[in-house]
């Protein structure tokens, strides 16, 4: 029997130096298929930069970031403090339709604007730092900004919100899984009446435990998978930027350690998968 294609895709390119430089290992071990980049730090300039001089078999996207950081533009409602607001404090108003949409769509065209100054063309996909891309409000804005671009169709959108019966089968991280798709009821649905082509079965949730094993983690997020299945990680080295930023530390460079190891390779083949691009299915 075949391989069945699988996207891993590397969360928080940009993050920090430490972060961006340990997803390029990655990249140029073949251990990737897709990154997603924030493009509202101070190091993304100078990463994407070495993103965009090498070549490299994967899809770069952007991972549209509303609440770690500061933001591209004056969002005097929604970040008053010049900081983004926690993904708790976001979600909230987005269900209760009290997002301050005017500024959150300035902040979209920043955010695409510097990704396509530094890559010098567009993302081939799109996703968002804590699913924020899939809130009700946000998910529009965003589908709207990239039509305006002429990207309809073109770019592929990561849909969070796996099939729940594939959230049982897998048995594990259901609590993130089934709340992620609770926030982003209908995204699916909105993405797919535009014409956005999406994944097809999502796995990747974790607590970051550093006493977890993350091979068995890793192998758990191949099963029951969907016909174009994306798989999210959080590769990375350690450094005093990503220490201050966020509290995801210790595990980016165990998740990385994996991906180089021998043990990556036998663990796909173990769960027939092989990687592929969504980019180009």
């Amino acid at each position: 029997m075949a391989a069945r294609s699988i996207t891993l895709c590397a969360d928080d390119y940009g993050l920090s130096m430490g972060v961006s430089h340990g997803i390029l290992e990655a990249l140029e071990a073949g251990r990737l298929s897709a990154v997603s980049a924030m493009t509202n730090g101070l190091v993304w300039p100078a990463m994407g930069c070495e993103l965009a001089r090498r070549r490299l078999d994967a899809d770069i996207g952007l991972h549209f970031n509303l609440t770690l950081g500061a933001p591209l533009s004056p969002m005097p409602k929604f970040a008053p403090n010049g900081m983004l607001p926690p993904v708790g404090e976001v979600i909230r108003a987005a269900m209760r339709g009290r997002l301050p949409m005017d500024e959150i769509k300035t902040e979209i065209e920043r955010q695409l604007d510097r990704f396509i100054a530094v890559m010098g063309r567009a993302p081939d996909h799109l996703d968002g730092h804590q699913h924020v891309h899939a809130l009700p409000g946000i998910r529009t804005a965003l589908l709207d900004a990239l039509e305006r671009r002429d990207l309809g169709g073109r770019v592929w959108l990561r849909d969070a919100g796996d099939k729940l019966f594939r959230i049982v089968l897998r048995g594990s991280d259901m609590r993130k899984a089934l709340a992620v798709r609770a926030i982003g009821r209908g995204f699916e649905r909105e993405a797919r009446e535009r014409g956005f082509p999406l994944n097809d079965g999502f796995a990747g949730f974790s607590d970051f435990d550093p006493e977890g094993d993350y091979a068995a983690r890793f192998e758990n997020y191949l099963r029951a998978p969907g016909e174009r299945h994306l798989v999210m990680c959080h590769p990375g080295r350690v450094d005093q930027d990503l220490i201050a930023l966020d509290p995801v530390t210790v595990t980016r460079e165990q998740e990385l350690a994996f991906l180089l190891s021998p043990v990556f390779e036998e663990v796909m083949t173990l769960r027939g998968a092989r990687l592929g691009r969504l980019g180009r299915a």
